[in-house]
This record gives C-alpha cells, sequence and structure tokens, in this order.
C-alpha cells in the first residue's frame, strides 16, 4: 500500500511538472550600444570624477511602451588597489537614456560593457 501511493505521487508529480513547462513565447531583447562615453575632469570640492555615457536603445522587437532594466559592468582601476569588476543597474527605455557613475579622484574605468538587458514583449505577440 504504502509503494503503491509513493509511485502514485511520483507519477502525478512529474505530470504536474511536465504540464507547466509548456512551450513559451520566445523572448525579445532590445539591442543596446554605447554612444558619447566621458570621464570627467575632477569635479571640486570632493575631487570626484563622473563617467557618463548615453546609451542607445533599438527596441524595434519589442512592442510599443517597453522598458526594463540593464547592467552596467565596470572594471575600475584604482592607485595601490587591484583591479575591481563592480555592476550599476539602469533602466533601458528606447530610444536612449544617460547612465553615470561617480568615481574617486584615484580610480579610472579600464573597461565596461552592458550585461543583463531586461527581454521585452515581441511585436505582434
Amino acid at each position: 500500500m504504502y509503494r503503491s501511493c509513493i509511485c502514485a505521487f511520483l507519477a502525478g508529480g512529474i505530470g504536474l511538472i511536465g504540464a507547466t513547462q509548456a512551450p513559451s513565447e520566445p523572448a525579445c531583447r532590445p539591442t543596446l550600444s554605447f554612444k558619447d562615453v566621458q570621464f570627467s575632469e575632477m569635479l571640486p570640492p570632493t575631487l570626484e570624477r563622473k563617467w557618463t555615457a548615453i546609451v542607445s536603445i533599438d527596441a524595434s522587437r519589442c512592442a510599443v511602451n517597453a522598458a526594463g532594466y540593464f547592467e552596467v559592468v565596470f572594471s575600475r582601476m584604482k592607485e595601490g588597489a587591484p583591479e575591481l569588476e563592480f555592476r550599476e543597474q539602469f533602466v533601458w527605455l528606447p530610444p536612449s537614456v544617460k547612465v553615470g557613475v561617480d568615481f574617486w579622484a584615484d580610480e579610472a574605468v579600464e573597461h565596461y560593457w552592458i550585461d543583463n538587458v531586461t527581454p521585452c514583449r515581441c511585436v505582434g505577440r
């Protein structure tokens, strides 16, 4: 009796898992690219520098009023310290967004790239 209950429970669970994994519609993603990247001079009184960029968003494959999140990953150099990789999250909204991150006077941006772009609902779906 105990074994038959376990077998029935497992069979029902497998059937339920199979039913919940129905084919889903493909996700579309906008194409994001950097434009007009700048690193400011030191700004008094804190002597911080500001990294800014315009991120161009091509959301032509996305439904109207699409928006989402994306991350910019930075590789930061600092005098007397090892390189550090960190991420900042921003909101994408067509046609473009301005993003910015503050750095101390002894820091510089070695590399940067876009990652983890939120998918959008595809046009016509």
